[in-house]
């Protein structure tokens, strides 16, 4: 068992923590902007909560955070009352925020002066896989500091894999962000395309989704994409963080992403339409918007 602090209790960090104290049997300690909300996990898994990121922070061996954006990381780490104030010569610091690579080698930077590790961990699988402990976590760091994480990290992943240097875990979400976008306006279009056609989709996606065109979007989205009901999943406005992270990577880097940008547009496109928290399959209400 493990002194650990988690920091953020948002739509994944909340289930997170979860399994990090009932699967991992670690003792926690949390902190989340909303107070309320770190005093309601204590009450339904046990653990403290603390009023700042340094005071979660005190004395950990582990120190996860899960929270927004680029801005909200550098609020909780090295901002005041920032859990770097406190975090201890040889702790662990597990970023699963989805963010810069550059902001993940500048805290990286930071944690070695004060004698301490980072480690950029985003994760893929969405509020399911958070929920149900099964999260692929991509991470970025050194080796011998990455296999002391692993173990406290398996609590809520079915995969965890080392990319590289700081930084590497989140150009590998990256990666992943830009597999899904395509994947999922090639999706929304099949969909749309079957449906004005008068197929049957549901016994259309039931025999292709066992050949080369299957994929855990159609697996799991389907459904409700014919039911015409996003609801569920990954939020627009959350993919449109992602995928300007992408795109800025992309200029920094040269690498050319055309289907890319233009999912971008489309996905602003769904914003205007009200769907800022459907989820990513909302590509499809774009198509049939009358």
């Amino acid at each position: 068992m493990a002194k650990v602090a988690f920091i953020g209790l948002g739509v994944m960090g909340y289930p997170m923590a979860r399994h990090l104290a009932v699967k991992g049997g670690h003792d926690l300690t949390v902190y989340n902007r909303t107070s309320a909300k770190a005093e309601t996990w204590v009450s339904e898994n046990g653990g403290t909560s603390s009023a700042t990121p340094a005071e979660a922070a005190r004395d950990a061996d582990f120190v996860f955070c899960c929270v927004g954006n680029d801005d909200d990381l550098r609020s909780v780490t090295t901002g005041k009352d920032g859990a770097f104030e406190t975090l201890r010569a040889g702790a662990i610091f597990i970023d699963n925020t989805t963010a810069s690579a550059e902001v993940a080698r500048e805290l990286d930077a930071a944690a070695q002066a004060r004698g301490a590790h980072f480690i950029d961990a985003p994760v893929s699988g969405g509020q399911a896989g958070a929920e149900n402990g099964v999260l692929t976590v991509m991470c970025g760091g050194n080796p011998d500091v990455f296999e002391q994480a692993r173990p406290v990290i398996d609590a809520y992943a079915r995969m965890v894999g080392l990319m590289g240097p700081a930084g590497s875990g989140q150009l590998t979400k990256m990666v992943n962000q830009i597999c899904i976008a395509g994947l999922v306006q090639g999706l929304a279009e099949a969909m749309h395309f079957g449906k004005s056609a008068g197929l049957d989709m549901e016994a259309v996606v039931d025999v292709i989704s066992k050949g080369a065109a299957g994929s855990w979007q159609m697996e799991n989205r389907h459904k409700t994409m014919i039911a015409d009901t996003y609801d569920f999943g990954f939020a627009v406005d959350w993919m449109r963080k992602d995928l300007d992270i992408v795109l800025t990577e992309a200029r920094r880097n040269g690498a050319k992403l055309p289907v890319t940008a233009l999912v971008d547009q489309f996905y602003g496109d769904v914003q205007a339409m009200g769907g800022k928290r459907w989820d990513t399959s909302s590509l499809l209400a774009r198509l049939e918007k009358k």
